[in-house]
């Protein structure tokens, strides 16, 4: 009976069903599934803060990673509308981050420590452990001491502070939900429905193709930006408002992106850094044993291309898995080869000429990354967002007209 257990495993404890075959999302499931993955979470939080725990985090990751699995695959949180399977998407990233960051702590030697608390309040171990189990970046923690935060120019009063992160909600919902449409206004046919289809037209020649392909990415590059900045602003207001954290702990998460003057700039410090400790750990770590600081470069931006590649897979098992894979590594030889001209000429990669390469290289190969999510269908999910923008003609008549001027040039 029990070799007969473990020869099912796979398919009947790891099986992945489809989501016609998945439980609703209800109180019955949220108890049964996500607060058991959660607790677990938090109790590997709580170990690592203190001595003498290293063996029972050994022991409980396994418990952690199947809990987190069960809670991804085994619910509906999309409640059987196609067009909200971004929510099935989100869980299955915060689960997958939750799996990642108990196995770093799993083999820690040391305990973590906090060195960053709100004003007045005293140490308790469950509130370290609660902001440890939230803190992706690590904000007043010994391990994200490397980690760039970008400079705070918001106010310092705590009213201010909350009234300027509210307004940014407000503005960068109406600019996301702006550019979601616009999105779509490129191609209604393929980019509002969850089959997907491609950005590059094929009924276009090369040059117009391409130039339109880029069009796309930038608009979609925008949007990407614009709602990370309008959910880490509300988790901001969460914090400093309902739970009366510092404004400290709540850094600003992008510094300015679009000022990158290097490839290595905009990844290691302007782009926004919220899984970089995820990605080091599924791949930056394990290669660089390998190959040195190359195979940590080359690691981490295959950690990112698998969960990228996660993203697709879940919406369209369909779209090539390659497709992020080569995307992101290619973000990695960019920067390796940055480092190979500043060894041979002596000079560091930036100024205007910094700028020009790092957006070029950015969209030829993030032209392929916003390919696979369109074929995958992540254009047609629509959200709340769509409707908080007041002008939504404007895009779509824009959009439009700038489609049909490009294909006017064809012979």
């Amino acid at each position: 009976m029990a070799w007969s257990f473990i020869e099912n495993l796979p398919t009947d404890v790891l099986r992945v069903p489809p989501v016609s075959e998945r439980l609703p999302f209800n109180t019955s499931t949220f108890f049964a599934y996500i607060l058991p993955a959660c607790l677990s979470y938090h109790v590997a939080a709580l170990l690592v803060i203190l001595h003498g725990t290293r063996v029972y985090r050994m022991a409980l990751w396994p418990l952690v990673a199947l809990l987190a699995f069960r809670a991804s695959v085994y619910v509906d949180y999309a409640g059987g509308d196609p067009l909200q399977t971004y929510k099935n998407l989100d869980v299955a990233l915060v689960m997958f981050c939750f799996v990642f960051r108990t196995l770093e702590w799993t083999f820690l030697k040391d305990p973590l420590k906090r060195h960053l608390r709100p004003v007045g309040s005293s140490p308790s171990i469950f509130m370290d452990a609660l902001d440890l189990s939230t803190n992706v970046r690590g904000v007043g923690w010994n391990w994200s001491k490397s980690h760039h935060f970008p400079p705070d120019t918001r106010p310092t009063s705590r009213v201010w502070f909350a009234a300027y992160v509210l307004l940014s909600a407000c503005y960068h919902s109406v600019v996301c939900g702006a550019f979601h449409l616009a999105t779509q206004a490129f191609s209604p046919e393929t980019f509002t429905v969850l089959s997907g289809g491609t950005i590059f037209d094929a009924a276009l020649p090369p040059l117009i193709r391409y130039i339109r392909s880029s069009i796309i990415t930038v608009v979609v590059a925008v949007a990407i930006y614009a709602v990370m900045q309008m959910m880490y602003d509300v988790a901001t207001l969460i914090g400093v408002v309902v739970f009366w954290q510092d404004p400290a702990q709540w850094p600003p998460v992008f510094d300015k992106p679009w000022k990158a003057d290097s490839l290595r700039d905009f990844w290691g410090r302007r782009w926004h850094q919220l899984f970089r400790r995820t990605f080091i750990v599924l791949g930056g770590w394990p290669l660089k044993i390998v190959l040195g600081r190359v195979g940590y470069v080359l690691g981490s931006f295959l950690g990112s291309g698998i969960v990228h590649n996660v993203v697709v897979v879940m919406l369209n098992q369909s779209v090539e898995w390659w497709c992020m894979l080569l995307s992101f590594e290619m973000m990695a030889v960019g920067i390796i080869l940055e480092g190979m001209f500043t060894r041979i000429s002596g000079r560091e990669v930036g100024g205007w000429l910094g700028r020009v390469w790092t957006m070029a290289w950015l969209l030829a190969w993030g032209s392929i990354i916003v390919d696979g999510f369109a074929r995958a269908g992540v254009f047609a999910s629509t959200s709340v967002l769509d409707t908080a923008c007041p002008v939504r003609g404007i895009p779509e008549y824009y959009v439009t007209a700038l489609d049909r001027w490009l294909r006017e040039f064809v012979p």
